[in-house]
């Protein structure tokens, strides 16, 4: 009986043990190549899939270019394969909900970086030094009973 606690105690630590500090990290690669992530910012989350192609990305079913009209936005989206010196390799589907285009561009940059970090392990110090892989966790503040915003008072009347 105590044989059996112990090697029971064993294998549950086992496969519990994290992997080493210094360990490589593995592909994480599903049956059809790709690599997923989630990315979010403020009240944007995006679905965010990677795989080799010619540079293609494809938003919520639209390009680009359709779907991000402002220049900075697809600048945004653009720089985690700048860092990665990967342009024009991968392409990107990715689904995004919730929040504003900003937000959702944020978003978008956010699940690339990670999705390229689980894609090829070796690229993840440059996207963790340039603070791609940081999720920014700022979002509105919520309205208050009593005020006219989140902070702001009504205007005070004397008389």
């Amino acid at each position: 009986m105590a044989t059996e606690l112990s090697s029971f105690a064993e294998l549950k630590k086992a496969s519990t043990a994290a992997p080493a500090p210094g360990a490589p990290r593995e592909k994480e690669i599903d049956a059809q190549g790709r690599a997923y992530a989630t990315g979010r910012r403020k009240n944007a989350v995006a679905r965010v899939w990677v795989k080799p192609g010619t540079g293609k990305i494809i938003v919520n079913g639209r390009d680009q270019t359709i779907y991000f009209a402002r220049p900075t936005q697809r600048m945004m989206i653009q720089q985690p394969f700048d860092v990665s010196q990967r342009n024009g390799q991968f392409d990107v589907i990715a689904t995004v909900s919730g929040g504003g285009l900003s937000g959702q561009a944020g978003a978008v940059r956010h699940g690339i970086a990670q999705a390229l970090s689980k894609f090829e392990p070796g690229l993840r110090g440059a996207m963790k030094t340039n603070g791609f892989l940081t999720r920014d966790s700022r979002v509105v503040e919520r309205k208050k009973y009593g005020r006219a915003g989140a902070r702001r008072r009504f205007q005070f009347s004397k008389r």
